[in-house]
């Protein structure tokens, strides 16, 4: 999200011109594919990536207006290159508010650059200003598609999941959708809207973005703080309900407050490790600790913010770092595609990763593990089911 106001702001266009070329410039040039050289996967590493579960943490697909069933040109992310890249389950994030002049340091919360986006895309008026029907419209655009769509599906419990790998098993190219939220901010201090996300699908949340919010301080924002009273209650509620909680973004303080009180697996669903790409997006070592000591799994993304380049190869050694400190069974992918980040390789092409991966001295089980099976092993645990 970094680059969004910024890019919304530049595009001088008018009229029909910008309602129809606005949003896929401003995709374009913020959704990039750097184009850097990349070892074609060996017979080997393709055979691998072939025959594992593969499962992404989190993607920002839904909040640009372009259909997920069809291949698009732009973007990281659509069925069509999911099932390229063997993606058996894509978590889809709900991205609701975007402070202008978005940096990792200090933002604060009083400005929404996604209004203009919201507008630009013609997106229906009750999205322009309600951070919840953001949500909602993002789910909605989900479960048509999978309505529509005989590949996709949306998986909401243990049930659906067990139902879309038989179906892979089968030879079918079925690809399941799991939402989630970037910021729980969209409850607009409701906690009864928790319950209303839930019953449309989103089983998995973070709690803050990249600002202060009324649950709990960001990572990115200006006080940075820990978690409020009505956060607690947040977190219990979703514990209940069976919606996983994603420390991604949280402040130290409130990743503290929250692994306190946890008493099921949480997970990070998109980041790197401070020590080897030390920035403000990432976690210490005592953090990893703490969260693979819930059960939880880390997912590694593969922009320059995650884990300091573009290569591969630096996905594979934060992924190494996390399993040489606390074990295999809590290293996952979290590729955040579509997040206005820069990447190297969309996802019809992220069997790379599976190359890293055997480069880096990973075996076949535990690249296994990575790809997805550490990822399959705590949905079937947390999912209601």
């Amino acid at each position: 999200m970094k680059k969004l106001a910024i890019a919304l702001g530049g595009v001088a266009i008018r009229g029909v011109r910008f309602f129809s070329l606005a949003p896929g410039i401003v995709e374009r040039q913020l959704n990039a594919v750097t184009a850097i050289e990349l070892a074609e996967p060996s017979t080997l590493a393709a055979e691998l990536h072939a025959s594992a579960t593969v499962i992404d943490l989190h993607g920002d697909t839904l909040l640009w207006q372009r259909s997920i069933l069809e291949a698009s040109d732009r973007g990281h992310i659509d069925l069509p290159r999911l099932q390229q890249g063997n993606v058996a389950l894509q978590v889809l994030a709900s991205v609701t508010k975007s402070p202008k002049g978005l940096n990792y340091d200090s933002n604060a919360g009083d400005t929404d650059s996604l209004v203009a986006l919201a507008i630009a895309q013609r997106q229906p008026v009750r999205t322009w200003r309600s951070l919840f029907e953001r949500s909602m419209w993002h789910a909605q655009r989900l479960n048509e598609a999978a309505a529509r769509s005989e590949d996709l599906m949306t998986v909401r419990n243990v049930r659906d999941l067990e139902a879309l790998l038989a179906a892979r098993a089968a030879g079918e190219p079925r690809v399941g959708g799991l939402l989630a939220v970037e910021g729980l901010h969209n409850l607009e201090g409701e906690a009864e809207n928790l319950q209303r996300l839930f019953d449309v699908g989103y089983r998995m949340a973070g709690l803050t973005h990249f600002f202060d919010n009324a649950l709990a301080g960001s990572m990115h924002g200006i006080d940075k703080g820990g978690l409020t009273p009505f956060g607690r209650d947040i977190v219990a509620r979703m514990e209940s309900l069976g919606m996983i909680v994603d420390l991604a973004h949280l402040s130290s303080a409130a990743v503290d407050e929250v692994l306190d009180m946890a008493t099921r697996p949480v997970v990070v669903s998109h980041g790197g490790v401070k020590a080897l790409c030390p920035n403000n997006r990432n976690l210490t070592d005592e953090q990893v600790r703490r969260i693979a000591g819930t059960g939880g799994i880390i997912g590694i993304g593969y922009w320059p913010g995650a884990v300091c380049g573009l290569e591969p190869a630096r996905i594979a050694a934060a992924m190494r770092h996390v399993r040489d400190l606390v074990g295999i069974d809590h290293v996952a992918l979290g590729s955040d595609y579509d997040g206005t980040v820069e990447v190297a390789f969309d996802t019809s092409r992220v069997a790379v990763v599976t190359q890293a991966l055997i480069d880096a001295g990973f075996t076949e089980p535990e690249i296994r593990q990575v790809l997805g099976g550490n990822a399959l092993r705590l949905f079937r645990e947390t999912l209601p089911r």
